[in-house]
């Protein structure tokens, strides 16, 4: 079938093909392209950011926990990942539903120059090989509480 200007169509009777051309393919992934590296860091920073929230609630958790404990023995627990005694394992330690879903681990140690007895000191790491070893955290690094409310990173925004 030829139309009117000489062009030769092959389509079904009454209806003309139309199609996208290399051109117009190239110019849509081109675009796409440039908007995926414009928002691919912008999603990977809340995505970052929604780790830190869950490991700062994780630590406050805990440290209500750390709290009950104390009142009930009059001392601090100290644990970790590593931990096999009983009043030990009862703290979870890592920040997520499970370990290796968890971007932090966290462990509970005497504060610096203090006894567990008198004061513990929380600390989230950041992607350990027990937890989600991809998820880094430069901003931020390790976050810390202590039970007389000293909060530490490696940033002060990073418990906003």
């Amino acid at each position: 079938m030829m139309s009117r200007r000489g062009r030769v169509w092959w389509s079904r009777p009454g209806r003309a093909i139309s199609g996208f051309t290399v051109v117009d393919v190239m110019v849509a992934l081109v675009i796409v392209s440039i908007l995926g590296a414009l928002v691919l860091p912008s999603y990977q920073e809340a995505v970052r950011k929604a780790k830190r929230s869950e490991g700062r609630a994780a630590l406050m958790k805990l440290l209500q926990q750390e709290e009950q404990f104390y009142s009930q023995r009059n001392s601090y627990s100290r644990f970790s990942a590593a931990s096999t005694e009983e009043d030990e394992r009862r703290f979870k330690w890592y920040s997520g539903e499970t370990a290796t879903s968890s971007a932090y681990e966290i462990s509970a140690e005497p504060c610096h120059n203090d006894m567990i007895q008198n004061c513990v000191q929380l600390i989230a790491r950041p992607g350990t090989v027990k937890v989600d070893s991809r998820f880094k955290d430069p901003h931020c690094g390790d976050l810390s509480v202590t039970s007389t409310g000293v909060k530490n990173a490696s940033n002060p925004d990073c418990w906003r």
